[in-house]
């Protein structure tokens, strides 16, 4: 007995050599097996698979394949709301938060950086990031596929880009995050919220010349590191908006500069 597996083309990227039209993939069915797990035998995880179609029928990851079935997986259609219930993901996030691993530790201070709440410990194994995710409700972010397999994990997203600030901005097209980016916000290191701090407070932390040109300060209440708007800030902020406008995060109408939006 055997059933057929059609990914759509976009899921080549998950086999080689890549094709642009995938042909369907025989199954065999040794055992009773579920459609989750004969397509990650195949080798693509779960949390890619935006809707499963069997015999032209909407079904969940639970469906156990029969004889004969004609499997159709298909990807997201980004932009992706986590906050809405699918049928493969019934349970919805209230907001947009991250774990990530060592593979995209960067992304992980990149993505804090814009405010978004995301944890990421270098000591954790896969068994502790899955764990995280299911307990506190976050998207995984990685480049590992037998993590994002494991089965107590609902949403995550398998990181294709090979450069941090690139990889930063997959993930906020992907999600479109745009109402969600609160820049400079959080502590890029603890993930902690910035608290404003007087500059009388901090001042035997501060460089002479940090001293000298500038009066307003915010504190990571964790950690204690103290953040100003200096000369790199607005660089960085230049930087994020040239490429949320590549990225079609910014449209004609939408009036943002790097003073309006941050």
């Amino acid at each position: 007995m055997k059933a057929q597996i059609a990914f759509s083309p976009s899921f080549s990227y998950f086999f080689y050599p890549s094709k642009e039209e995938m042909t369907p993939l025989n199954f065999p069915l040794q055992r009773l097996t579920s459609v989750k797990d004969g397509v990650e035998a195949l080798g693509v995880p779960h949390s890619e698979m935006g809707e499963i179609l069997v015999n032209g029928i909407s079904v969940d990851f639970n469906y156990l394949l029969k004889d004969r079935d004609k499997a159709c997986i298909l990807p997201f259609s980004p932009p992706v709301d986590v906050t809405k219930a699918t049928l493969l993901r019934p349970v919805p996030l209230e907001r947009p938060s991250f774990v990530v691993d060592i593979n995209v530790a960067r992304l992980g201070s990149l993505l804090r950086l814009m405010g978004l709440d995301t944890v990421y410990n270098h000591a954790w194994r896969d068994k502790d990031i899955a764990a995280i995710s299911k307990d506190e409700g976050r998207i995984v972010i990685t480049r590992d596929r037998s993590l994002l397999k494991r089965k107590i994990i609902t949403y995550g997203r398998l990181i294709r880009e090979e450069r941090p600030w690139a990889q930063l901005f997959e993930v906020i097209k992907f999600y479109n995050l745009k109402s969600w980016l609160f820049p400079f916000s959080r502590c890029s290191f603890c993930n902690e919220t910035l608290r404003p701090v007087q500059k009388e407070d901090v001042l035997d932390r501060l460089e002479p010349l940090t001293r000298l040109f500038y009066n307003e300060f915010t504190e990571c209440p964790k950690c204690g590191k103290v953040y100003w708007s200096g000369s790199h800030k607005q660089r960085i902020k230049e930087r994020i908006l040239v490429m949320l406008e590549k990225s079609q995060q910014l449209k004609a109408e939408d009036d943002y500069t790097s003073d309006n939006m941050f």
